[in-house]
């Protein structure tokens, strides 16, 4: 334990990636796919020896003290460079695409967006694999760095809970500054790795029962824990599991609605239990209350073709408008195979602003899901509310209910920050895709779907068709800034350049 606790996480990090090379190596030998195999044996066997060198030679050395922050430049590294690494099997391995558009499609499957460059018939299962296989390494890696990294730091929605600044720890120490850095990363694995990787096991075990294929069900299953939205099919509404399949999928998407449905290893445990948590109760307020605005406005629309008595076709729309909503919510982006069904029995449109809207607000702290945060809109929700009471009574002293107590004083005002950073980081995301030559629909498009890391929004979202693989290499590259900085959040990535939170 406590060598590991010497080895730098960016290095750590690395030999994980490169050791998890071996399982798509072994499924393409397996598979009669030789070339890929060898790409990802070598390309794994390469980072190994790479990483035991750079071990090897660091064994002497002490780790230098940088606190949380080291770790999280740590982090951040992992989200910009490691891709450079990952995208090598996938370069080699297709060998008919350019080295930018690997790396894209690393950085977007590390930070669990989904944006693809690919049609999914252009790659082999192998690749699907290891697209998937990527992406749920990142999002069990944030639930992990959530606990580990972001919540010391108070950084990631963690900022409105506590009473210390974005960037530094409580005042008080508790067991979180006690802890050696590296040890808490080590710990969280520990508690977290069983859970993250059960649930996908029994979610990928019951879409093969429903009839998916081993490797569909095992892709849409990552996809699923880490809110990727990542599928060989190109979504779940064509897959062997059907309804039943996408009913499963829609119980595991609960838990990017709070943490506490899986963990209560954070500050964010501190409640009487799930349901007093007000995260999970305004995502269910908007699971049940979108699908259900949708509904009616569909209702009206088939009210006027006369296909009111269709109950069937109603309970179909109803359940397509349930599971996108919560799809997007939390920025997974599986649409329904009843979404389309329900705009035919309908005669409207696509809402794709409603789309656009639920990936902004996102899921809920500590999650894999992206997003602005369920627990910021609730914030800001509690603080509207105070300043309508101060309207008729401007004298009142508001008193703490049972559902803000945890939320710190100035807690609105940093959730409001937040809120105009992301919305800076959005238009500064439009303002460079239009240069490049998106038009404005398109840029706002791809920017709500980089930074809240909904990739699949961009084709359900978008009235006309957007290809990604036409984009500039400086598009690709800016759009790729943008989901990093969407996984890291903003305030992050200021933590990082604020040279006095560097000092000791």
């Amino acid at each position: 334990m406590n060598r590991l606790r010497n080895i730098p996480l960016f290095l750590a990090l690395w030999g994980v990636m490169a050791a998890s090379m071996y399982v798509p190596a072994i499924h393409g030998l397996v598979n009669e796919r030789f070339a890929e195999a060898r790409a990802f044996f070598y390309s794994g066997t390469l980072g190994l020896f790479l990483v035991a060198l750079i071990a090897i030679t660091r064994s002497g050395r002490r780790p230098r003290k940088r606190g949380g922050l080291g770790e999280l430049l740590a982090l951040f590294g992992a989200f910009t460079l490691l891709p450079v690494f990952l995208a090598l099997p996938l370069y080699e391995g297709l060998g008919t695409t350019s080295y930018v558009n690997a790396y894209f499609e690393m950085v977007s499957s590390l930070t669990t967006t989904g944006a693809t460059l690919f049609a999914p018939a252009r790659l082999s299962d192998t690749m699907h694999l290891w697209r998937a296989q990527v992406g749920w390494m990142g999002g069990f890696l944030m639930w992990v760095a959530a606990a580990a990294i972001l919540a010391p730091l108070n950084l990631g929605g963690f900022e409105i809970t506590t009473s210390a600044e974005p960037g530094q720890g409580d005042t008080a120490p508790d067991h979180y500054d006690r802890a050696h850095a590296m040890q808490r990363i080590l710990r969280s694995t520990r508690l977290l790795l069983p859970i993250y990787g059960g649930l996908t096991a029994v979610l990928w075990l019951c879409l093969v029962i429903l009839g998916d294929r081993p490797l569909v069900g095992l892709a849409h299953a990552m996809s699923t824990m880490a809110t990727s939205g990542i599928s060989p099919l190109g979504g779940v509404e064509t897959a062997g599991s059907g309804m039943m399949g996408e009913a499963v999928i829609f119980l595991f998407l609960f838990f990017a609605l709070s943490r506490l449905t899986f963990s209560s290893d954070t500050l964010t445990s501190a409640r009487p239990g799930l349901l007093s948590d007000p995260e999970f109760r305004l995502g269910l307020l908007m699971i049940v209350g979108v699908p259900l605005v949708l509904f009616l406005r569909h209702w009206i629309g088939a009210f006027d073709f006369d296909d009111v008595e269709d109950l069937a076709a109603a309970a179909r729309a109803l359940w397509g408008g349930v599971f996108t909503v919560l799809s997007f919510l939390s920025t997974t982006g599986f649409e329904s195979a009843a979404w389309g069904d329900a705009r035919d029995w309908s005669g409207l449109g696509t809402p794709g602003l409603i789309l656009l809207g639920l990936s902004l607000i996102g899921g809920g702290v500590a999650t894999t899901a992206g997003g602005v945060k369920l627990l910021r809109i609730y914030a800001l929700y509690l603080n509207g509310l105070r300043e309508m009471e101060r309207l008729a009574h401007p004298n009142s002293v508001g008193r703490a209910s049972s559902h803000s107590r945890r939320l710190r004083r100035k807690g609105a005002f940093v959730a409001w920050v937040f809120f105009m950073l992301f919305a800076l980081s959005l238009a500064t995301v439009i303002g460079l895709m239009s240069l490049v030559g998106a038009s404005f629909e398109q840029a706002t498009v791809l920017a709500i779907a980089t930074l809240s890391t909904t990739g699949p929004l961009i084709e359900a979202a978008a009235e006309t068709s957007i290809v990604l693989a036409d984009l500039s290499t400086t598009g690709k590259m800016i759009l790729s800034a943008a989901m990093v900085l969407g996984r890291l959040e903003m305030l992050a990535i200021i933590a990082l350049i604020n040279p006095a939170l560097w000092r000791d």
